[in-house]
């Protein structure tokens, strides 16, 4: 017997696992949009920057 791993992205840091949905205003929504791009990184990287932030300001 074979094992092949699975196809895909390789993981990069610890694997994204939680799946979460929020709810934004279109201001906010925009926000992110625009410093994921001037940053070059997803919207989901912008949030756990943002919570990241959030959290280490105790």
């Amino acid at each position: 017997m074979v094992v092949v791993s699975k196809m895909g992205r390789p993981i990069i840091g610890k694997p994204k696992t939680i799946d979460v949905k929020v709810r934004l205003d279109k201001d906010t929504h925009e926000k992110v949009l625009e410093y994921s791009e001037k940053h070059k990184i997803t919207k989901s990287e912008t949030i756990r920057r943002g919570i990241d932030l959030l959290i280490s300001k105790k």
